[in-house]
């Protein structure tokens, strides 16, 4: 059994009555179709659905034999269907049968509930608009695009919406039409006495529609195998090996279904002089012996302008700074600091004048011996 012919009623999707003559069906589907027509109604998916539905309705009641099953379906089940409130009752070969009894008996005896269209077993409908699968993509940052954020572009292979006909596998020019074996539907009904079976549409593969003038780069597909470049904004902050998503840049979907998403990895490069430590960039600056002895104003690089750091007299060498506000931004608004470790640097020779003023300074001021608090017994 159908499932749909439980659940909805096509006679009220219509607008006519059950004793509606043929005529009145037909008028009523042509004058639906046509305000709620995807062709008339671009981009709403409210309409498409209401399309879909109202062909789904005219299919059945249209055919005198499919009708005729419809009705007796209808009332053998009750005139609610089985798409009432749980707990509900529905009429079932003359007896009042509770709904959740039902589906739990033929959910477990030989696979009748997916022919009674209860749970317990796999859908027979397996048509319809499916999602188009995600693409993978890698992408090489500078250290400082990954840092400050950038728009940029990411090249990917693979499958596309045709550009010839745009996706809908239609020659240019061209119509695509209703598929009139299912009416749009992409289902019919084999029929085995008062029950059916929903099945695939045989003539449009369960698409709904069929393309009579196919276009002549995809075949009627509505999709090629090509190169595309997408741009990609990348955020202020973005790490080493994180991805971004990108929606709806991956494969296009069957059936009218929607195109998967676009996930790009990033792989940052580093920077030659500083390092990154979370929401922190680091930096190691060499300073010399009389800076780190005396104190000095050092001038300090950054992503941006230089700052001016004060180093105090008497710095021992490895001392880390921190600079505030000059790190990697946060997606939270606070960016993160510039952490800067000074190294003490000796000079590798010393002029004769120099020697001679290094040793005066340790005669006058190193008369302690630093180590004798290493010293053992």
């Amino acid at each position: 059994m159908n499932r749909d012919w439980v659940e909805k009623d096509f006679y009220k999707t219509l607008g006519v009555s059950k004793d509606a003559l043929d005529t009145d069906v037909k008028k009523a589907y042509r004058k639906l179709a046509q305000e709620l027509h995807p062709d008339a109604n671009p981009g709403d998916a409210g309409a498409e659905e209401q399309f879909k539905e109202v062909s789904e309705a005219y299919a059945t009641l249209s055919d005198p034999d499919k009708r005729k099953e419809y009705d007796q379906v209808r009332n053998m089940v009750g005139s609610g269907g089985f798409g009432g409130r749980p707990g509900g009752y529905g009429n079932f070969g003359g007896q009042q049968v509770r709904v959740e009894d039902l589906g739990d008996l033929f959910g477990n005896v030989g696979g009748l509930g997916d022919l009674f269209g209860f749970g317990g077993g796999r859908s027979s409908r397996r048509s319809g608009p499916q999602r188009g699968a995600d693409v993978s993509a890698v992408l090489n940052l500078g250290f400082e695009e990954a840092v400050q954020g950038v728009t940029t572009s990411v090249r990917v292979t693979g499958d596309a919406a045709c550009s010839r006909c745009r996706g809908n596998g239609a020659e240019p020019g061209t119509t695509v039409d209703v598929c009139p074996t299912c009416a749009g539907t992409g289902t019919v009904a084999a029929n085995q006495g008062v029950f059916s079976f929903s099945n695939p549409c045989p003539q449009c593969r369960g698409a709904g529609h069929i393309v009579t003038s196919p276009c002549s780069k995809c075949r009627g597909t509505g999709q090629e195998r090509r190169s595309r470049t997408i741009k990609v904004k990348i955020p202020a902050g973005v790490k080493n090996g994180s991805t971004i998503r990108i929606k709806a840049k991956g494969s296009p979907g069957a059936n009218g279904g929607p195109s998967g998403d676009l996930l790009v990895r990033l792989e940052v490069s580093k920077h030659p002089i500083f390092g990154r430590r979370d929401n922190n960039l680091t930096l190691r600056l060499p300073i010399t012996f009389t800076e780190a002895a005396l104190g000095a104003k050092v001038e300090v690089p950054t992503l941006a302008e230089p700052v001016t750091l004060k180093i105090p007299a008497g710095t021992k060498s490895g001392k880390t700074f921190r600079v505030r506000k000059f790190g990697v931004p946060s997606a939270r608004g606070k960016a993160g600091d510039l952490l800067v470790t000074v190294e003490v640097t000796v000079p590798e020779k010393l002029s004769r004048s120099a020697k001679k003023m290094l040793e005066e300074f340790r005669d006058i001021h190193e008369t302690d011996d630093p180590r004798s608090s290493l010293k053992v017994g």
